[in-house]
């Protein structure tokens, strides 16, 4: 039987790779984003197995209608994949702009929590499983991180949470957490800035969106009788944060 996910921030980074793997593996994708260019050729490489569906996940009246829409073969969804959310700025709280502490609000919590609530008792009955996308910044501070770093932990909570609630329903719950990833996230964060995207990855070695991709694909194959509840991933040249010190 052909499964069929719904993966969310479709048209780069962790969410592209992750609408490649699950192709590749014989599911069918609904793949979500903003921008329609991007989805109409990951539909152009990936074939028929791929429906796009172009909507901003704040949205919810094009959501509804994206979904309402959607073709015979994907309307039946086994899997969430809550990928979309960002991170704006690295101001410190007491100078950020709180226009973009509303955005990741917005996006990383409401509409995954949103979305999560629509299709519930499709995922319920069709004993299927949900996957969030968090961050190690769920657990670890960092200055700067404030609001992001909230909104990841949310997710992680919330899905523990909805772990709880559907217990006996058959339904998985996973939060992937994970650390330096090198995709689109800095160059959003940043309002475009290539060298400060290229100067905190130097050196790395840092993971891959593919290498998320294989992840939450794994986590999504495992047998229905195994749930994974957190999973933290790092590159190797990334460890937990000291302490920060102010000396006066």
């Amino acid at each position: 039987m052909t499964r069929t996910a719904l993966i969310t921030g479709a048209t780069a980074g962790i969410g592209a790779a992750a609408t490649r793997a699950f192709v590749g593996a014989g599911w069918r994708v609904i793949a979500t984003g903003r921008r329609a260019e991007r989805l109409a050729a990951l539909r152009d490489e990936l074939g028929e197995a791929l429906h796009p569906a172009v909507f901003d996940v704040r949205d919810e009246a094009a959501r509804d209608a994206a979904l309402d829409a959607l073709p015979e073969g994907f309307r039946d969804i086994d899997l969430l994949v809550n990928n979309a959310g960002l991170a704006l700025g690295t101001a410190p709280a007491q100078q950020a702009d709180i226009a973009q502490w509303k955005t990741m609000v917005d996006t990383n919590i409401v509409s995954l929590m949103a979305l999560t609530h629509r299709l519930l008792p499709q995922l319920i009955e069709r004993k299927g499983a949900i996957i969030n996308l968090s961050s190690i910044a769920a657990t670890y501070p960092y200055s700067g991180g404030n609001v992001y770093a909230g909104t990841k932990a949310f997710v992680r909570q919330f899905s523990l949470g909805l772990r709880a609630d559907l217990a006996g329903t058959g339904v998985r719950v996973t939060s992937i957490e994970p650390g330096m990833a090198e995709t689109e996230f800095t160059l959003v964060r940043t309002g475009g800035d290539q060298a400060a995207s290229d100067t905190l990855y130097a050196g790395v070695e840092p993971m891959t969106g593919e290498d998320i991709a294989e992840t939450i694909l794994w986590v999504a194959q495992l047998p229905p009788h195994l749930n994974i509840n957190r999973l933290e991933l790092m590159p190797t040249r990334q460890s937990f944060a000291g302490f920060q010190i102010s000396r006066g």
